[in-house]
């Protein structure tokens, strides 16, 4: 099984995340995992939105042979389909392969499954000398 790990966080956190994941991943023969990273909660929002998920669910599952058959499956604009690919062949989340019907690229997710790790504080950190002190 190949599974795509989302990690978001700040720099620390993901080196920590990805020191983990790869200590992880010498341990488990056969499974491939690969990491891709952003920095905030707003960035994994831009870049994975519902839309660019279920295309890649429906493209995980379907194996279109065209960007066209793609947009297809989830009834979509082939022009806003194909921004989307790109965007996600930039991230890393799946490739363009040549050789589909009449020379189209082909969409190809390499991964079984996506697993997603956000790390969203809701109080900002304190020091603990900045703490008030109770009665």
């Amino acid at each position: 099984m190949t599974t795509l790990h989302i990690t978001v966080g700040d720099r620390e956190q993901l080196r920590e995340d990805t020191l983990q994941f790869v200590a992880d991943a010498e341990e488990e023969i056969g499974n491939e995992r690969s990491i891709l990273q952003f920095g905030t909660y707003d960035d994994l929002v831009a870049n994975l939105t519902p839309l660019r998920l279920e295309l890649i669910q429906a493209i995980a599952e379907q194996n279109p042979t065209s960007m066209r058959e793609a947009a297809r499956l989830v009834d979509r604009d082939v022009s806003d389909v194909h921004s989307d690919l790109k965007q996600l062949e930039v991230l890393g989340v799946l490739s363009l392969e040549e050789g589909g019907p009449g020379g189209a690229m082909q969409p190809v997710v390499p991964f079984d499954r996506i697993e997603m790790h956000i790390d969203y504080p809701l109080l900002e950190d304190r020091d603990a000398d900045s703490a008030p002190a109770s009665v």
